[in-house]
């Protein structure tokens, strides 16, 4: 018990001491159970809304693995109805048309589409979305040029009833007027969602009058849904997928489930690079105030207290330490998880705060994860308070440094430095990009925990190097900045390695996106020939419709188009093995507008009559060559026997692992109803006509906004915009370890200045003005904030450097290091050092020099 009260006591009396941990721990916390929280809510807000707008059984097309993506959705026959209306147990089939292939443009002819990337969904009224939604102003369509969109896409795009909206679908475009407001019940999932009349739907998203995409059945009262579906499977057979509302929902859970671990997870590691910078900052603060505190302990020590009890009271402190960061972290990560609710709902996605979900377990986790990690960092500063001898503690100042120790710890870091340089040669010097990566991940780690173990002999060499460039200029106080750096190199390699983490992987992190932009525009350069390249939005996840594809090739200055579109099928070798894949599909003439090498046979034969490519991994993983015919049954049409025409290097990024064969083969055994429509169309331009074409392609894509035209010069920037937005997303997620660290390095300086209250009391009193001890405290913080940048950048441009050749026979292929972001994150690390030392900085000369003369 008299441990536990001077625990307490003086964790109250050093109370302001341990603020800056404190919010180390808050931080970590609040991030994890504000990512807890957020994808818990999500998850509870989707599964009640999928719960809520399911029906009893619902009836669709059979489920086609690997189908042809057409661009209109797979359907059932309408004679259906009739039957399923007469099925024991139905009260009601109400038949559903959607379709997700479609683009919707105001009168203005801009998309509607959410700018989160949602899917813009078009169905039919019926009365099974009244579950979903309701009605809040005008009246729903009752004609075929009637509409109603949602309440938040409407705001977002600032529709009102009487506006005109363009709906582009496969079939055939049409125009709609909007005629009424509806607003989700329960959560908007994101998407901009449109309706109109059964009729409608039918004749213009899926081009008949004769199909739905699906039927939903409500159960009579007493019958339950699985019973229902074994009513409905006798009546109609198995030839259509039939799903209770539990299957229903479940599957609509597992398409969003991956989507939402994926991001659950991401920021968890995030969350998890923040702990492990916070332990640094945990360990320094607990061994300064065991320094600070030698006297004290080396009294208790003296009056009888044990090691395992100074253990124990410097673990104490620990613990509360821990559970006083963490309660309030717990509170800041919902209010985390609400602000990204908020930021969300920006997005399109609306998340009502009332559905906050916070699970039993998420402030456990919170609170378990806090206080473990704050008394292990402190584990060992407090065996290091209770190896103090009574004697030794009375009669020095401070705790005294372990040379054996030192030198025993410097031999295994530069061990355990080595063994990671070892494993990053060895990754690069790979041709597998998958034995690469894991040798890869391994030099990563080891060099990491290396170069943290080594940190303090690493500070007595780089700080004196930053020195010697920098600290020289400024006089007597850059000497005595340098020599305070230095006075504790394990503090100063500590507070420098929890900057170093972060910085390490934002420069890794820029080494690969800059080289992978580097490495795409040298493939554009080297491997496409065409000048422009045609697509919907930004990764041809949709077929061209006809009556795009009609109006683009009608532009001028044009000398060829090249249509491309990718067709699955199931792939049967001389050898008997089967293969699901994809077949890409294209006229003759893009053996002119992408340049491919072969290693046997010509490219431009693969496009003859019943002929195709097979990419050289391919040929030698099935064993195949030249002059081998292959059976090729195309999802949804007929039986082909193909001949392996040409078998095309594995160099190209572009169209690396690609199967070939001529579009005309493709139309030959597909129906067309199943022939997918182009995904891509390359162009070339006439002899000196580049601007007149691209010109006229933009002008006939002017009416069909889901379309992009780009030349060369487009496609790379989209590739650039493509890699910044992620790397910024990233660089967003690491500030908080760089955060934590800049905390570590205030907390470093300030606990510093206590400890010297004496020293600095000194150096006033024989002249050191208010103005040379704030700069001494400022040069002290930007040596060790770019002692922290120097080795992580350096470590960052290794890792980045070695992850660029493990991946260059994926692609990546061109090394390239962003220097200017390197120059800019370094000059940063000082504006950081410099702002760090701010309140140290005027907390030392501000001391009151005989008060702090006479400290103990």
């Amino acid at each position: 018990m008299t441990v536990f009260k001077t625990s307490v006591r003086n964790f109250f009396a050093h109370k302001g001491r341990m603020a800056l941990s404190g919010i180390a721990v808050l931080l970590s916390v609040a991030f994890i159970c504000g990512t807890l929280v957020f994808t818990d809510t999500m998850t509870a807000t989707f599964d009640k809304l999928f719960g809520s707008t399911a029906s009893d059984v619902t009836v669709s097309a059979k489920e086609v693995k690997h189908e042809q993506a057409t661009g209109i959705p797979d359907t059932v026959p309408a004679s259906l109805q009739s039957t399923l209306s007469h099925v024991s147990g139905v009260v009601s089939s109400v038949p559903d048309i959607t379709s997700q292939d479609v683009t919707v443009a105001d009168a203005h002819n801009n998309k509607i589409s959410p700018s989160s990337g949602a899917p813009t969904i078009v169905s039919n009224w019926d009365s099974t979305e009244t579950k979903a939604v309701k009605l809040t102003s005008g009246h729903l369509p009752t004609a075929g040029t009637q509409a109603v969109v949602d309440a938040d896409t409407a705001k977002a795009k600032h529709l009102k009833i009487g506006d005109t909206l363009r709906v582009i679908a496969q079939p055939g475009d049409f125009r709609v007027t909007l005629t009424g407001i509806v607003t989700f019940k329960s959560t908007n999932p994101g998407a901009a969602v449109v309706y109109v009349d059964t009729a409608t739907a039918q004749s213009r998203l899926l081009g008949r009058t004769d199909a739905y995409t699906g039927y939903g059945l409500t159960a009579a009262k007493g019958v339950t849904d699985d019973q229902l579906k074994a009513h409905v499977k006798a009546a109609i057979g198995g030839h259509y997928t039939i799903d209770t509302a539990k299957e229903e929902t479940k599957k609509q859970k597992d398409d969003l489930g991956g989507f939402l671990n994926f991001m659950k997870y991401a920021m968890l590691g995030f969350a998890g690079i923040a702990v492990l910078v916070g332990i640094f900052l945990i360990v320094n603060t607990f061994s300064m105030l065991v320094a600070q505190r030698t006297r004290e302990i080396g009294l208790m020590r003296a009056l009888g207290s044990s090691r395992r009890q100074v253990n124990r009271s410097v673990l104490i402190e620990a613990v509360m330490l821990g559970i006083s960061g963490s309660v309030l972290g717990i509170g800041g990560g919902i209010g985390l998880a609400i602000g990204l609710m908020k930021l969300m709902g920006k997005a399109g996605l609306k998340l009502d705060s009332s559905e906050l979900t916070i699970k039993a377990t998420t402030p456990v986790v919170g609170l378990v994860i806090g206080v473990v990690v704050t008394v292990v960092s402190a584990y060992i500063p407090a065996r290091r308070a209770g190896r103090i001898s009574p004697m030794a503690a009375l009669r020095d100042a401070g705790t005294p440094a372990d040379v054996r120790a030192g030198r025993i710890r410097a031999a295994i870091g530069v061990l355990v430095c080595a063994a990671g340089v070892f494993a990053l040669i060895g990754a690069s010097q790979t041709d597998k990009a998958s034995s690469g990566g894991g040798l890869l991940g391994i030099g990563v780690l080891l060099t990491l925990v290396g170069f943290v173990i080594v940190g303090p002999l690493l500070a007595g060499v780089v700080v004196r190097a930053v020195s010697a460039v920098i600290l020289r200029f400024f006089g007597p106080m850059g000497r005595l900045a340098e020599r305070n750096a230095l006075r504790n190199p394990r503090r100063t390699g500590a507070t420098a390695s929890a900057l170093m983490i972060g910085l390490a992987l934002v420069a890794g992190m820029s080494v690969v996106g800059s080289s992978l932009v580097a490495s795409a525009s040298d493939q554009l350069d080297k491997s496409v020939g065409a000048d422009f390249i045609i697509e919907v939005g930004s990764n041809a996840s949709q077929p061209i419709t006809p009556a795009a594809n009609r109006a683009i090739k009608s532009a001028g200055g044009l000398d060829h188009f090249t249509d491309y579109t990718i067709i699955n099928a199931t792939i049967t070798t001389p050898s008997g093995k089967q293969i699901k894949d994809q077949i890409s599909a294209a006229d003759s003439s893009y053996t002119q507008d992408v340049r491919l090498d072969t290693t046997q046979g010509r490219l431009a034969d693969a496009y003859g009559k019943n002929a195709m490519s097979v990419p050289e991994n391919f040929a030698k993983d099935n064993h195949v060559k030249v002059g081998d015919v292959m059976t090729v049954a195309l999802v949804g049409g007929r039986t082909a026997h193909l001949k392996i025409a040409a078998v095309t290097k594995n160099d190209s990024a572009l169209e690396n692992g690609t199967l070939f064969t001529s579009i005309d083969t493709a139309r030959a055994y597909l129906p067309p109803d199943k022939m997918p429509g182009d995904f891509l169309v390359f162009a070339k331009a006439a002899d000196g006509k580049q601007k007149e074409a691209y010109a006229s392609l933009k002008a006939k894509a002017h009416d069909y906004p889901q379309i992009d035209v780009r030349d060369q010069a487009d496609y790379k920037d989209l590739i650039q915009n493509q890699v910044n937005q992620l790397l910024y997303l990233i660089y967003a997620l690491l500030a908080l370890a760089i955060i934590v660290a800049v905390l570590g390095v205030i907390n470093t300086l300030a606990l510093s200045v206590v400890e010297r209250t004496r020293e600095i009391g000194l150096m006033r009193a024989i002249g050191t003005s208010r103005r040379q001890m704030r700069r001494m405290i400022r040069l002290e913080s930007v040596v060790i904030s770019l002692f922290g940048a120097i080795v992580g950048l350096g470590l960052g441009l290794g890792w980045g450097t070695t992850a660029q050749k493990v991946l260059a026979s994926q692609g990546l292929e061109v090394l390239r290091i962003p220097w200017s972001t390197i120059v800019i994150v370094f000059v940063a690390s000082a504006v950081v050092g410099l702002l760090a030392a701010l309140l140290p900085a005027f907390r030392a000369a501000r001391m009151n020099v005989l008060n702090a003369i006479a400290t103990d």
